[in-house]
C-alpha cells in the first residue's frame, strides 16, 4: 500500500519556512512601521482564477519534514506538471506587501520559489508561497531577490493584482489573523519561530461569496472545519503535538532540523476519522522497502486507540505502525490528482514498526520507537525512550 500521508511530497518538497529566512538576522515577515492600517478582518477573493484550480487540498496534512500539522491549504493547478508560469496568482485583498522571500537553490528545488505575505490590516494577513515568479510591478520595486535572500520594500496592491505565477506545484496559502489564538497549541511559546501559525484561521470564514461556493466545490475535504485543522492539542491527552523535552519546539532563533524533535498524533486532513502518527526522529530499518528510509508518517494497525482517549491513567500504550492509502466511495484507489468528494484514507494490514507512549504526567510523555517490529516483539521500553514535553 501507499502512504497516504505522503500524497503530497511531490507537491511540497523543498518548502521554506518563515524561520529560515528569519535566522539570517532580519524578521521578514512584519511590514515597515505605520505601512499597515487598522485591524480587523476583511472579505477575500480566490486567489487564482476558478478554472485554473483542480482541488484544494485542506491544511493540516503531515509530510516528511513537515511533523507537525501543516499551517496552508494547497491550490493545485488544473494541470499539476505544468511548466512554470502557467497560472496567474492575485492579491485576495487589498493590503501592503510586507515581506518577499526566495528559497535557496538546492538540488531538490526545480523551480523558483517566492513567499508572499499581504497585510491586508495591522493584524489580518495572507501568506502565499511556491510562486515560481513574481509580477513586473513588483519586481520594479524589489529588484532581483537573490537565491537564499528576500526583500522587505512595503508593495501596497489592490484586491485582483498580478502577484506572479505558479505552475508545476501547489499555491500555498494561509490566513492569520492575530486576535485568534488557536486553544489547541496548549503552550504557544513553543512556536515562536513560525509565530503565525498560532493564529492561522479558515479561509474559508472570509472567502466572499461566490468565491467561497465555488471553491468549496473544489475543496477535498467535506466535512467542517472545511479549511482543515492543525491544532489538536487536549491538556493531559495524547492527541497534538509534543516537542522532546527542552528542544524548544520551532524555536525562535533557526535551528536546523528542528523538526526532527517533533512529534504528532493527530488526523488525516481529508478523512479526519483516520489517525496519524508522524515522527521526525524515525528511522525504518534498511530491509524495509527504500521508501520507508524516508517514511515520517504512518497510520496504526486497527486505527486505534483513538490519542484523544489516551490520558495519564491509560497507562502503557503501545500502536503498530502501518502504511495507509486513500480510497474512493467504490474502494477504488484514488489516482491522487483528480477532484473527488467521496475519499477515505485506510490502513494497511504490514506492520513496519511499533511505538510505545506512555504520559507521565498531563504535559509529559514517555516515547520510543521500534523500527520494524512488531507489538508481540515489544515489551517495554528501553534507555532508547525519550521524554516529549507540550
Amino acid at each position: 500500500m501507499r502512504v497516504a500521508l505522503m500524497v503530497l511530497v511531490l507537491l511540497t518538497a523543498g518548502c521554506i519556512s518563515g524561520s529560515e529566512y528569519q535566522s539570517q538576522g532580519q524578521d521578514f515577515r512584519m511590514p515597515a512601521q505605520n505601512e499597515c492600517s487598522g485591524n480587523g478582518t476583511v472579505p477575500l477573493a480566490s486567489p487564482m482564477h476558478l478554472d485554473d484550480i483542480g482541488m484544494i487540498i485542506p491544511m493540516g496534512d503531515m509530510i516528511g519534514s513537515h511533523v507537525t500539522p501543516i499551517d496552508h491549504m494547497y491550490f493545485s493547478p488544473a494541470v499539476f506538471h505544468s511548466p512554470p508560469d502557467t497560472y496567474n496568482v492575485y492579491a485576495d485583498a487589498d493590503g501592503v506587501i510586507a515581506g518577499i522571500g526566495r528559497e535557496p537553490l538546492s538540488p531538490e528545488n526545480q523551480y523558483d520559489k517566492y513567499r508572499i505575505e499581504i497585510r491586508h490590516t495591522c493584524d489580518f494577513y495572507s501568506i502565499y508561497n511556491l510562486l515560481t515568479s513574481l509580477s513586473e510591478n513588483i519586481t520594479t520595486v524589489t529588484g532581483t531577490i537573490e537565491p537564499g535572500s528576500y526583500s522587505n520594500k512595503p508593495i501596497h496592491v489592490k484586491k485582483g493584482d498580478l502577484l506572479g505565477k505558479i505552475g508545476g506545484q501547489t499555491l500555498d496559502l494561509s490566513v492569520n489573523y492575530d486576535e485568534v489564538v488557536l486553544s489547541g497549541f496548549i503552550v504557544p511559546e513553543h512556536y515562536a519561530g513560525e509565530s503565525w501559525k498560532i493564529h492561522t484561521v479558515d479561509p474559508f470564514d472570509y472567502f466572499e461569496e461566490p468565491a467561497r461556493t465555488q471553491l468549496l466545490a473544489k475543496n477535498l475535504r467535506q466535512v467542517e472545519p472545511f479549511g482543515g485543522k492543525i491544532d489538536y492539542d487536549i491538556d493531559g491527552r495524547l492527541v497534538g503535538n509534543w516537542f522532546v523535552e527542552g528542544s524548544g519546539g520551532f524555536p525562535a532563533r533557526y535551528v536546523e532540523d528542528s523538526w526532527k524533535n517533533h512529534l504528532s498524533f493527530a488526523y488525516d486532513p481529508i478523512d479526519p476519522t483516520h489517525i496519524v502518527v508522524s515522527i521526525g526522529n524515525y528511522e525504518a530499518p534498511e530491509k524495509n522497502r527504500p521508501t520507508d528510509a524516508t517514511q515520517l508518517q504512518y497510520g496504526v494497525r486497527g486505527n486505534a486507540p483513538d490519542p484523544k482517549d489516551v490520558s495519564v491513567t491509560t497507562g502503557l500504550v503501545k500502536y503498530e505502525l502501518v502504511g495507509s492509502e486513500y480510497v474512493l466511495g467504490s474502494e477504488e484507489p484514488w489516482d491522487h490528482t483528480s477532484y473527488a468528494s467521496d475519499i477515505k484514507a485506510v490502513s494497511g494490514d504490514i506492520v513496519r514498526g511499533v511505538v510505545l507512549v506512555q504520559l507521565t504526567s498531563d504535559r509529559k510523555l514517555k516515547f520510543e520507537t521500534f523500527p520494524g517490529a512488531s507489538a508481540a516483539q515489544v515489551d517495554g521500553f528501553t534507555g532508547n525512550a525519550l521524554t516529549y514535553e507540550r
